[in-house]
């Protein structure tokens, strides 16, 4: 769907949940996004939006910075840091993913909706059986998502939870990430990246005697 009338629309049916241009403008100090001067279509009805506005964002994603790079997991991390001591928010302090595909590759302009809550029925399954039932995001949709609406909302999503994503390392292991707060209250803040090691033949035991 087209036209401004039709986006302001959207924007009053989904409240706090619509991030767009203009939500975007006012954070560009904290993440310097390249706003497009034209935006994109929806491509969702208005009947399809209204039944998701309730549990969804609609979030325009930005592919570009300010200073022409893509906007990608590695920009974020350079962007908001890994130390909770310097700023926040941040990422968790990690480096495993740093020569990975995934942290590199950027995604189009677009809009993107994404729910806020994970599906309870969905806690520790495996990710194999979740993907055959749910359009999995992306890691970089998640991770974009979560700075904006920090930003934006001062809305700290997933907290404690991991969000299963549909990229995989080099490895063909599962990329999940999340959980900003570690709730034993060990581990500093920040977002988490992680990947989920499948069994393969490397791995195997010795014992003691």
């Amino acid at each position: 769907m087209e036209g401004k009338h039709f986006l302001k629309e959207v924007k009053e049916l989904f409240g706090d949940n619509f991030i767009g241009p203009d939500e975007l403008y006012g954070v560009v100090d904290k993440l310097p996004l390249q706003i497009p001067q034209i935006i994109p279509s929806l491509k969702y009805s208005y009947e399809e939006l209204k039944v998701k506005s309730k549990d969804y964002l609609l979030v325009l994603t930005v592919p570009e910075l300010s200073d022409g790079s893509k906007t990608t997991i590695l920009k974020l991390r350079e962007i908001f840091g890994v130390n909770p001591e310097d700023k926040e928010p941040c990422l968790y302090n990690q480096d495993w993913y740093l020569k990975e595909d995934f942290v590199k590759q950027p995604f189009s302009c677009d809009w993107l909706l994404l729910r806020k809550d994970v599906y309870e029925n969905t806690r520790a399954q495996d990710p194999s059986i979740i993907e055959s039932k749910y359009n999995l995001p992306t890691a970089l949709q998640v991770c974009y998502t979560f700075f904006v609406v920090r930003l934006i909302l001062g809305i700290t999503l997933w907290k404690y939870d991991f969000i299963w994503c549909s990229d995989k390392d080099h490895n063909g292991d599962r990329i999940y990430v999340g959980k900003y707060f570690d709730i034993d209250g060990v581990n500093k803040n920040g977002f988490s990246i992680h990947r989920h090691l499948a069994l393969r033949n490397c791995y195997a035991s010795v014992d003691i005697y």
